[in-house]
């Protein structure tokens, strides 16, 4: 077998690429395996299996006779927010802290920053009426990827979704523990959702001319790998802001920093104590994996930075506590799973948006 090596770290630590996992291996869920190119039903939660042969969706793609809707940026400078100003930054990785495996020692410093935002609106969203709307983390921090506004143009043309505004955020710089992306999207706390709220959507109906509704029924949240874990990080500290979460190799593993002693285990506490002990939250929730995503990616050993695993975790405490939730596992696929999501991004968005209005969920 050819092993390939990654350089994971501005330190000397090396790590082998991840192993393929298989969708059969004992740790893992029973899945449904889906036929190529399909995607699950809509009326059901579970747990699927897709490719590795992935066919593009057409909603990704203008068509002929779609309303298009239109796209708006403006960028936040820190200085002028209350809320993560200043900023933190690392000039090198941290090292595992000897009285407490499950952290890291890291040296951080402060810093301005600009964060873009950008905004698709509908074409048929109806000027001074409250508009229900998703967030979506790791936002464009130049020209906009019309990817997802193509997308909605296409669902909500064929009524699939309501006609919702999109909200891409761009994170404050960085990555994981140290840095402001880490601060914002790993940290176990509702204070990313009350920045959003009160520094971004503001300047959002402000600047854009919009109106946000207040339903939390009517507010989605989306990102990948830490944006994931702040998606539902968002929802789950504050039901009463979001209910509808998508993510795409989610990290769900120990990342947060710095220490927190009432969630020791960072977003790896979801699975571990968080959702099984606690009461049934108003959450519609969409998980998806690479076969080939993260294991161990940099100096921790910890036992929870496996992101297959805390995936598979995480859909059998769903199902467990009787969410809605519909889980992906991708073969042929790595971190962000963009080759899957190609194929199916629109599925899930039309999944994560049922019920809402006069839609019934199944």
């Amino acid at each position: 077998m050819r092993l390939i090596f990654l350089l994971v770290s501005t330190t000397s630590a090396i790590s082998a690429a991840p192993p393929v996992r298989h969708y059969d291996d004992p740790s893992a869920p029973e899945f449904e395996v889906l036929s190529p190119g399909e995607s699950p039903p809509l009326n059901v939660y579970g747990n699927f299996v897709i490719g590795p042969k992935y066919i593009p969706a057409p909603e990704r793609k203008a068509v002929a006779g779609v309303p298009q809707g239109t796209v708006q940026q403006f960028k936040i400078d820190s200085k002028e927010t209350k809320i993560y100003n200043p900023g933190i930054a690392r000039r090198k990785f941290g090292t595992v802290d000897p009285e407490n495996p499950k952290t890291l020692i890291v040296d951080t410093h402060p810093i301005d920053y600009r964060r873009q935002i950008t905004v698709y609106i509908p074409a048929q969203y109806q000027r001074d009426t409250p508009a229900p709307f998703m967030v979506v983390h790791d936002g464009p921090k130049g020209r906009p990827n019309m990817t997802l506004p193509r997308i909605l143009d296409n669902l909500i043309a064929q009524k699939r979704i309501p006609p919702i505004i999109l909200i891409q955020i761009a994170n404050g710089g960085g990555d994981a523990q140290g840095h402001q992306r880490g601060k914002e999207y790993d940290n176990m706390s509702g204070l990313f959702a009350e920045y959003i709220e009160t520094e971004v959507l503001p300047r959002v109906e402000k600047n854009c001319n919009v109106k946000l509704t207040k339903d939390p029924e009517g507010r989605a949240a989306m990102g990948s790998s830490s944006g994931g874990s702040a998606a539902l990080i968002m929802a789950w500290f504050r039901p009463d802001l979001y209910r509808r979460v998508l993510t795409t190799s989610g990290t769900f593993v120990n990342q947060a920093w710095p220490f927190d002693p009432m969630y020791p285990d960072g977003a790896w506490g979801f699975h571990k104590t968080l959702i099984p002990k606690t009461p049934k939250k108003p959450i519609r929730i969409f998980i998806s994996v690479g076969d080939r995503d993260l294991l161990n990616p940099n100096v921790m050993r910890d036992g929870m930075h496996d992101w297959v695993e805390a995936n598979h975790r995480m859909a059998k405490v769903l199902k467990d506590k009787g969410y809605e939730y519909q889980y992906v596992f991708c073969r042929n696929s790595g971190h962000g799973i963009r080759n899957a999501k190609e194929q199916f991004l629109p599925h899930a968005i039309e999944w994560v948006w049922a019920g809402y209005g006069n839609k019934a969920i199944k």
